[in-house]
């Protein structure tokens, strides 16, 4: 019996083991639907990881993204900010960017990213997902705000 309990639990453990990261790949483009842009994302949790998106020209913005969920506090979204105008704020017309419970309250059940290239210039993103319980495996959709302030319309397939 121990032989058995043995065969069949080292699957289960190595099935679990892999289950705990989740990655996939997404894609988009400019409002006038040129300059593609290619995404990749990966995650050990289903509310945060990490995130790449290449430009057509080669420029690739990495970094972090998050999940909102009622669990969330402004303490957790620090990274977001940097790069966009000083602690708590990315300014511009994206609205409700400011660190505060409206922020969490607004978003609650999307996801936020701020990526930056290896210079310093910085691409925040938000984007609605279709099963927010499934986290970005569950696939959404969204747009992103390069420095200059033109945008990306950005799919994510479910993974």
């Amino acid at each position: 019996m121990k032989h058995l309990t043995a065969k069949l639990g080292l699957p289960v453990l190595v099935t679990l083991a892999a289950g705990c990261t989740t990655m996939g790949t997404g894609f988009g483009s400019t409002a006038t639907g040129t300059n593609p842009v290619n995404f990749s994302w990966k995650s050990s949790d289903t509310v945060s990881g990490s995130m790449n998106a290449t430009l057509s020209g080669g420029k690739t913005y990495t970094g972090q993204f998050f999940q909102i969920t009622s669990d969330t506090t402004v303490d957790d979204l620090g990274p977001l900010w940097a790069g966009w105008g000083g602690p708590g704020r990315w300014g511009g017309d994206w609205g409700f960017w400011d660190a505060g419970p409206q922020f969490v309250t607004h978003y609650s059940g999307r996801v936020v990213a701020n990526l930056a290239t290896a210079d310093g210039q910085h691409m925040r993103c938000k984007f609605q997902l279709v099963h927010p319980q499934d986290g970005m495996a569950g696939g959404g959709t969204g747009q992103c705000q390069l420095p200059k302030g033109n945008t990306i319309d950005a799919t994510f397939p479910k993974a």
